[in-house]
């Protein structure tokens, strides 16, 4: 069991949620806000996607990254910034031609998929390790080997330390690579994304077979979507790991209830404490983590 918890909060992600939940920050300012609420409530690290302001989508707007980060650190409230840097590789297959992009591809290589990352220079961005299907049966997320390569090598030029998402076991194998490769600095730091179709399950035996296959000095978290967020918070705990919970991977606090990112970080709180464990702070994690503070 892991008795010091570093809780990270998902504060809006890049899915079509915004009209089931009116709760959804959008604007940079929506986001930066959600950040400090999450904090608040005793999350030490932010896990930051952008929206288009005008349409409510995901977005990889470098400009829009900067002012929801100016917001956070311009508010004094510290809290440990990780962007995601898994925009840019969205494949949707043209009807007419499958060789070529249909509407809703945007795809870009690692420079452009980095670029907010450049800019912002936060404490900790994520790789999504590998490709898969997300759920919609016509739409593919293409990260290459030699694209995940290239990424790995600009976060730790820069210093920005990796998450390293993984979404099924083949992803956990692409990691190590990475880090075989000397292309992460230890301790490599994953997260045990659950639950997404078309990738692992988000249930007890996915967790420790996936958090065995880990190598031996990674630090982790996981984390389930939907109804299952709040069980793998304590499955996560319980097996020695740290969690996510946020509006990115779940909208509801009860059945027919709608959350808050601050809701969600106390049910967790609540359910870390009930176990037993501490819940650490920004500043605690970031030694726990082998950050410096930006």
């Amino acid at each position: 069991m892991n008795n010091e918890v570093i809780i990270t909060c998902a504060v809006t992600g890049a899915g079509d949620t915004t009209g089931k939940s009116h709760l959804i920050p959008i604007t940079p300012e929506q986001v930066a806000n959600a950040a400090i609420e999450a904090a608040g409530a005793g999350a030490a690290v932010a896990h930051i996607h952008v929206r288009d302001p005008e349409t409510g989508k995901g977005s990889r707007d470098p400009a829009l990254f900067k002012e929801a980060v100016d917001r956070v650190r311009d508010s004094g409230v510290d809290v440990i910034i990780n962007l995601t840097a898994g925009m840019g590789g969205d494949w949707v297959p043209s009807d007419a031609d499958p060789a070529m992009p249909g509407p809703g591809t945007d795809m870009v290589g690692p420079e452009e998929r980095l670029a907010h990352v450049v800019e912002c220079l936060p404490d900790i961005c994520s790789l999504d390790c590998g490709t898969m299907i997300f759920g919609n049966e016509k739409d593919l997320y293409l990260n290459t080997p030699v694209y995940l390569r290239a990424m790995a090598k600009i976060t730790q030029q820069l210093g920005v330390k990796p998450e390293l998402e993984v979404f099924d076991f083949g992803q956990i194998r692409l990691a190590r690579a990475l880090i075989e490769a000397g292309l992460i600095d230890a301790p490599p730091l994953f997260q045990l994304c659950l639950g997404i179709p078309w990738g692992a399950g988000a249930d007890t035996e996915t967790m420790v077979a996936m958090k065995q296959a880990l190598p031996d000095n990674a630090l982790w978290a996981g984390f389930g979507i939907s109804r299952m967020q709040m069980p793998m918070v304590a499955q996560a705990v319980i097996l020695g790991g740290n969690c996510r919970v946020g509006l990115e991977d779940n909208i509801y606090l009860d059945r027919g209830v709608l959350a808050t990112n601050g809701m969600l970080v106390e049910r967790a709180v609540e359910i870390i404490e009930r176990l037993g464990a501490k819940v650490l702070s920004a500043d605690e994690a970031r030694k726990k983590l082998g950050l410096n503070k930006k």
